[in-house]
């Protein structure tokens, strides 16, 4: 992976993972699927770290996919794509995760908020899963995850209305456990790590793996499964190329000129 894409640091027992490209509101191309997915990797097998927290830098904590690379693969250019390894590495991690979310978040940038055990998230930070917009539908397991952790018409209403929630609308629901001022979000989601972290590392292992024995993992994973196959059929679909080309021109999309959408 790059160099900077994603950047590691301990503080203690706690490990921090920062997803590094302000530049584009740190959304995520395969490089940073792959930094995040050795990060995790990396943090859950090293036996002097108890807890990890996930952060963004600038002013986003992730704007998502980046939908250059999707239009690379639109045009036929060869990728492998390292989203599924990440996400599997994400689902499966054995210890506690928080996240801090800095900024906005968008598509992957707001679930993979599923998938953490704890989520602060910044007053002035704001979150949206336009998957529709794009021609799309939800990814990271994200049918399953929404529903089990906000509510069937919360999730419902997030994954189909694509709109924008703040901080407070995302707490309510039950994404997010806490809502801070801005300037101390990674302190006080550095604080409860922290905290945590003093305890034995097989026990924090051994409760998040009885909490997961629940189901959430393997019915997560086989959302995303069911996810993989509506994205064979709209991936690349007139929708979708007119959303992504819409977006690389800066233009707003014009759905309904396509015929039967």
């Amino acid at each position: 992976m790059g160099e900077n894409s994603v950047i590691t640091e301990d503080h203690g027992r706690v490990r921090t993972i920062t997803i590094n490209r302000p530049q584009a509101l740190n959304s995520m191309n395969n490089e940073v699927f792959a930094g995040i997915k050795e990060a995790l990797a990396a943090a859950e097998i090293d036996n002097n770290v108890a807890v990890t927290i996930v952060t963004g830098a600038g002013r986003a904590f992730s704007a998502g996919q980046d939908l250059t690379e999707m239009q690379q693969g639109l045009e036929g250019e060869t990728v492998v794509h390292q989203f599924p390894a990440m996400l599997q590495q994400l689902t499966n991690f054995r210890k506690p995760l928080i996240a801090a979310v800095n900024g906005l978040g968008v598509g992957i940038g707001m679930t993979f908020l599923a998938h953490c055990d704890l989520v602060f998230m910044a007053s002035s930070a704001r979150l949206r899963t336009p998957f529709p917009q794009l021609g799309l539908a939800p990814e990271a397991g994200s049918s399953y995850t929404f529903a089990t952790r906000m509510g069937w018409q919360n999730a419902a209403y997030t994954l189909m209305s694509g709109r924008w929630f703040s901080a407070d609308e995302c707490k309510s629901m039950g994404l997010v456990w806490r809502v801070t001022e801005p300037e101390t979000l990674l302190e006080e989601a550095m604080s409860v790590a922290q905290e945590l972290a003093v305890n034995p590392i097989p026990s924090l292992i051994a409760t998040k793996q009885l909490m997961m024995d629940s189901g959430r993992s393997a019915e997560a994973w086989a959302a995303h499964k069911r996810e993989i196959s509506a994205y064979a059929v709209l991936l690349g679909a007139p929708a979708n190329q007119e959303a992504v080309s819409a977006f690389v021109q800066k233009r707003e999309p014009d759905f309904l000129s396509i015929p039967d959408i």
